[in-house]
């Protein structure tokens, strides 16, 4: 990503624009790498919780880190009736694990057991770093495009624009619209094909896909009665996606699969097949 972002800069404004982007290219991969974790955290109001504050999800979370071999992460509790839950940290040694208090309320022990399973999956498969990587980029090139279509519109441009009959001008208004939608699908579909990864790897771990099945079922069905609020740059992060109050997009703008598909391949497994 930053061979990408030097080589735009320098193609944007020579010498000067490479060094540029290769200062923003660093900045944001030295934040998202060290501080993505901790912003998802703030963002979505989770508080810390001890053993005896939660002591059904730290032994569920302790038994499964005991089978799998992923150390324990550390656990919050988001206060709010939306079921959810997500996973972030860098690598399995920096790994955070989240849950609402509805998801509490809502599943029996294996059905959460399987909710935890398949966020100690996202943490196996490094998926929060690869999800992180996938963000920043889209946003990266979100800022470059705009700052090309600007650069154009009113950078000193004049001649070139009268050269080309203005072709360069609609060139760089295509680019700040394109760009940042290819982007922002790259990073979706980066997202949902995780999401399938890690409901596999969940299953593996508990050996009881239809326990994560009937849980996601559950919780569908109470997300849509119970919309969560959530900054769309954290809704990929969660096992359900969150409704931001209310409001949904195509599957094709949707940072998840649809969840009917999710279940009908985890009811679809053969015994070893996953």
């Amino acid at each position: 990503m930053t061979v990408f972002l030097v080589l735009v800069g320098q193609a944007l404004g020579g010498h000067n624009g490479a060094i540029m982007a290769f200062c923003f290219a660093a900045a944001m991969n030295f934040f998202s790498y060290f501080f993505s974790d901790k912003l998802a955290i703030l963002s979505s109001g989770a508080k810390p919780v001890s053993r005896e504050q939660l002591p059904r999800v730290y032994q569920i979370v302790e038994r499964l880190c005991a089978k799998t071999g992923l150390p324990m992460p550390k656990l919050f509790v988001i206060p709010t009736a939306s079921p959810n839950a997500f996973a972030t940290g860098r690598n399995p040694s920096h790994a955070s694990l989240a849950v609402t208090a509805g998801i509490l309320d809502l599943l029996n022990d294996d059905e959460l057991e399987g909710v935890l399973a398949h966020e100690l999956g996202h943490v196996r498969n490094r998926d929060i770093l690869i999800s992180s990587i996938a963000a920043t980029f889209a946003g990266a090139v979100t800022i470059l495009a705009r700052m090309a279509g600007w650069a154009a519109m009113f950078g000193g441009g004049g001649r070139g624009r009268d050269r080309d009959g203005g072709g360069g001008l609609l060139t760089s208004l295509a680019m700040m619209i394109l760009a940042p939608l290819a982007a922002v699908l790259i990073q979706m579909a980066v997202s949902r094909s995780r999401e399938y990864q890690a409901d596999a790897t969940g299953a593996h771990f508990t050996g009881n896909p239809g326990a994560l099945a009937s849980a996601l079922r559950k919780m569908e069905l109470n997300a849509a009665r119970i919309p969560m609020q959530s900054s769309p740059a954290t809704a990929h992060m969660y096992i359900i996606q969150p409704l931001l109050g209310g409001v949904t997009f195509g599957s094709l703008f949707s940072t998840h699969p649809p969840t009917a598909e999710r279940i009908a391949r985890l009811t679809g497994m053969r015994p070893g097949s996953y």
